[in-house]
């Protein structure tokens, strides 16, 4: 097998045979992009090394084959070309050199956080390795979100519908193949069940309360984007693309009244952007671009006053909690996840694809008192999530579960096998079970590998 050369930045490397090494696997990774899984690696990783003795591998898309460890920590990038439209994300078509890595590594839990491509890939190492546990995270309604949307608008809605049935059957197939699956919502788990897909979890993602907090609030930071006036500061933070459907919020804002004041900021990067810009070259409307600093974000958003999505397909909505905790009310559609992280009292929903009802619900939220409902969707996000309960549930719950279902297979596929033989040739034989964790090592593959 092809072993590429990894070149390594310089760290620690640590084996604890006692601990478990635990694989992340995505290609919807960007240094510069922003996104959930994006944000979901970075805070797992802190927990990790914070709270669990574990050892945890990240395997993401990059510019070159490059593996930095440090400590506990070992952080892969597999080399890769970026995707057309939207430059921040790379999209691994390599799988021998992720097949590689996994090989090396051998982690004792894979967990595939995106559907394309890289499932497979997990799906194969653990047919060389079965002792390997199996978790996906289906974190998008992905028939529905990137396949009936985009066909839709290409070829119509007859052929979108036979793509997303088409889409559903893959995901039936690949998913069925993983010890445990989580979702975001009741909902998605609710979609995956009537794919008899029935080895699943609900796992809420969570926010960091203390760093998005109305505490983060600048009086600056609205002249700092030029704008002026009293008026309220609409934020949007995310990838401006047409999944997320970022040009309603364009259309909303210009249904706005005047005599609102209202100006926009639409924080983030994608293949919309440029183009948006130029759209609302006329409207109070700034376009940042993305932010890298956390901090940064967070006083975005606790400087502004409602947040707007228009997306449709939401799975969970790292962003609007992440809003809520910095006391925005939100304006968005009542489709996807946002009904559960928008419940009554915390904003307003109205119908996808429809901007009119979008700025009336704007116009109506802030002249009702916006600030009073922002204060009760934080104390809402500050009660009911958080990252600790998330990882709780995930390595307290759902690895264990993936872990026994491992165990589970090694004895049936052991049975079978002894009874495939035995009635082969009438005799008995011994089956003995790989052993879970052996021939592990930290050094990545290739060039700084050990002699």
């Amino acid at each position: 097998m092809f072993v590429p050369c990894f070149t390594a930045a310089p760290g620690a490397a640590v084996r604890d045979d006692s601990s478990l090494l635990i694989c992340d696997l995505t290609q919807s990774y960007s240094p510069a992009g922003g996104g959930g899984i994006s944000t979901y690696l970075r805070e797992k990783r802190d927990y990790v090394l914070n709270y669990t003795p574990h050892q945890l591998l990240q395997i993401v898309p990059g510019p070159e084959d490059r593996v930095t460890i440090n400590g506990r920590h070992i952080f892969a990038e597999v080399g890769a070309k970026p995707v057309r439209g939207s430059p921040n994300y790379r999209f691994i078509l390599r799988t021998d050199a992720v097949r590689a890595l996994l090989a090396h590594y051998r982690p004792d839990i894979v967990e595939s956080l995106c559907p394309w491509v890289l499932p497979w890939t997990a799906i194969r190492h653990r047919r060389d390795y079965p002792q390997t546990a199996l978790v996906a995270g289906y974190r998008t309604d992905f028939p529905n979100a990137h396949v009936h949307r985009v066909v839709e608008a290409k070829a119509g809605r007859l052929v979108a519908g036979f793509m997303r049935m088409l889409a559903y059957g893959y995901a039936e197939i690949t998913y069925r193949e993983f010890d445990r699956v989580y979702t975001l919502s009741e909902d998605a788990q609710a979609t995956l069940a009537r794919k008899t897909i029935t080895r699943t979890d609900v796992m809420p993602l969570g926010v960091d309360t203390h760093l998005f907090s109305p505490a983060r609030r600048d009086p600056q930071y609205r002249t700092s984007l030029g704008f002026t006036g009293n008026g309220p500061l609409l934020v949007y933070a995310g990838r401006i693309d047409n999944e997320k459907r970022a040009d309603r919020l364009v259309e909303m804002f210009r249904l706005l009244p005047a005599d609102l004041g209202a100006k926009m900021v639409m924080i983030g990067d994608g293949k919309l952007r440029d183009r948006l810009a130029q759209d609302a070259a006329d409207l109070p409307i700034a376009f940042p671009g993305f932010e890298r600093d956390r901090a940064g974000l967070a006083r975005a958003l606790a400087s502004s006053d409602i947040y707007v999505s228009a997306m449709a397909d939401e799975t969970f909505g790292i962003s609007v909690l992440e809003a809520q905790a910095s006391g925005l009310p939100v304006v968005g559609v009542a489709s996807g996840a946002m009904p559960d992280r928008v419940p009554p009292g915390l904003g307003l929903l109205g119908p996808v694809d429809d901007p009119g009802a979008m700025a009336a619900n704007v116009t109506r939220l802030w002249r009702d008192g916006a600030e009073l409902v922002g204060a009760r969707a934080r104390a809402m996000a500050v009660e009911r999530y958080g990252w600790d309960r998330t990882f709780e549930r995930l390595f307290g719950t759902i690895y264990p579960q993936a872990l026994a279902r491992a165990h589970e297979r090694l004895e049936e596929e052991g049975a079978r096998i002894f009874r495939r033989r035995r009635r082969a040739d009438g005799g008995v034989i011994d089956y003995a079970r790989p052993r879970n964790g052996t021939g592990r090592t930290t050094e990545p593959p290739g060039s700084i590998a050990r002699p």
